[in-house]
This record gives structure tokens, sequence and C-alpha cells, in this order.
């Protein structure tokens, strides 16, 4: 890191990480000047580790080391209060309730999901992981690329019985906030946009595809015809558009 940059909070990450891109959302939404510093697995491990942590995103901020995406959304609302998180303790304990589903359900299920489409063609998970990382990380990441496959297919279970798994978790989730969007609210949580509008939209966002994401494409004809027909499904939702409306008004 570069003296100019030395002293920013500085944010590791997965460039394409769903998990990454709610902690960006967050911070970027804020006006936090921050530098991001993107990594590719398994070596993502060796710059998470100097700080405690084993996956990605970490935030190194004020001299703290945060560890978990969510953590780090309630670390920032410390930093600018008021902006991600209501006051009421009521609508405090809902966003917690909810973005726990998010993170804990939707966001494994959709991450489970697009990856096993991906490993049919590898070479593509390659090409997302490379994004943003130096060139010397690029040749390292081809060279251990077939051992890292074989890593994320048994960890995620990238089985055919996974991924309806997967499919069936996210659709339970989009009922949640299909039945939540459906008594007219503009938000999730109030009357304004919050940090469980950014978790849902984020952890949604590998199912979605929607415009404005910094590195999803919101094109699908690339995709598996399979996979084309949950997304169109999905966008059609109450809970798709409120998506695509977030990232829209949102996410610039």
């Amino acid at each position: 890191m570069n003296t100019a940059n030395k002293n920013k909070p500085l944010l590791i990450t997965i460039a394409t990480s769903h998990y990454c891109e709610k902690v960006r959302w967050a911070m970027d939404s804020l006006g936090i000047d921050y530098v991001e510093e993107n990594h590719a697995p398994p070596f993502h491990r060796q710059y998470t580790s100097r700080y405690g942590g084993t996956s990605v995103p970490v935030l190194f901020i004020d001299g703290k080391a945060f560890t978990d995406s969510q953590d780090i959304l309630h670390y920032l609302d410390t930093i600018v209060p008021n902006q991600l998180y209501a006051q009421d303790p009521e609508l405090r304990q809902q966003a917690e309730t909810l973005e726990a589903l998010f993170d804990d359900k939707l966001g494994v299920a959709t991450r489970n999901w697009a990856y096993y489409y991906a490993i049919q063609q590898p070479w593509s998970i390659l090409a997302a992981w490379s994004k943003g990382i130096s060139w010397m990380e690029k040749v390292k990441s081809a060279i251990a690329f077939p051992v890292s496959t074989k890593i994320i297919k048994q960890k995620y279970n990238l089985t055919l019985e996974g991924k309806e798994a997967a499919v069936q978790n996210i659709r339970e989730v989009f009922d949640i906030v299909n039945q939540k969007v459906n008594l007219g609210q503009k938000y999730l949580l109030g009357d304004r946009f919050s940090a469980t509008d950014i978790t849902f939209a984020a952890l949604a966002s590998l199912a979605i595809r929607p415009e404005h994401h910094p590195f999803y494409n919101s094109q699908l004809a690339k995709l598996p015809t399979e996979m084309v027909a949950l997304v169109e499904e999905l966008r059609a939702t109450p809970a798709g558009e409120l998506v695509m409306r977030m990232y829209r008004e949102h996410r610039h």
C-alpha cells in the first residue's frame, strides 16, 4: 500500500464475493474512503490471516480488524450513526433477525447455486477470481486452480442434490421478502434505505444479476438455460424487483 493510502481503511476481498459486495456497498453508501485489496482463493488467506480472518471480507479500520461482514456493518454504524440502522429498538431487532437469515441462508444458497453451474465451466471461475488481483497472483492462481476447484466442489457440496437444496432455500427466503414487500413497503424496514436492504440485495444479486452491480453482468445470454430460468423467475417476484430497484436507485 502506498503512502497516500496507508491511513485509509483496508478492505480485503475476493472481488466477486457477494459478502464483500455487501460491505463495499455499505461503505460506499456512507461515503467512507477506503482501499480495496483483491485476492483469489486460496491466496486470500495469507492476507486475511494477518488480521485474524480465514475468509473475506476483512476490514482493517481505526487500528481494529473485523472478519465478518455483519460485524463490519455494525462497526460502520458507530462511525456514521443512524444511517445503516434505525435507532428504534424494535426495528433494530427485526434488522438483526432478517440479516442473520440473509447471511446464513440466502448468501450460502446463492453462492452454492452459482458455483454448481460455474464448476461445469471452471475457467469462468478462474476469470472471476482474477478480477483486480496482481499479475503474479494470476499466475499462481492458474497453477493452483485444479486443486482449488476440487476443494470448492467438496466444500460447497456442488452436486445436483446440493443445487436443488440451494434453490429451495433461495425460494424460501424470497417468499419471506415477498410477503414484506407485498405489504406496500418501499424498503424492508421502516421508511428508508438501510443495512437490511443492502444485505438482501447484495446476497441475492448472484441470482438476480441486477444492472449497476460492479462485477456481475446483467445480461443473461451466456448463462446456462436452467440458470436463466431461475433468474427470470426470481426477477419477476416482488423481492426480485426490490433487488433491481435497490441497485438502480442506491448503487451507482
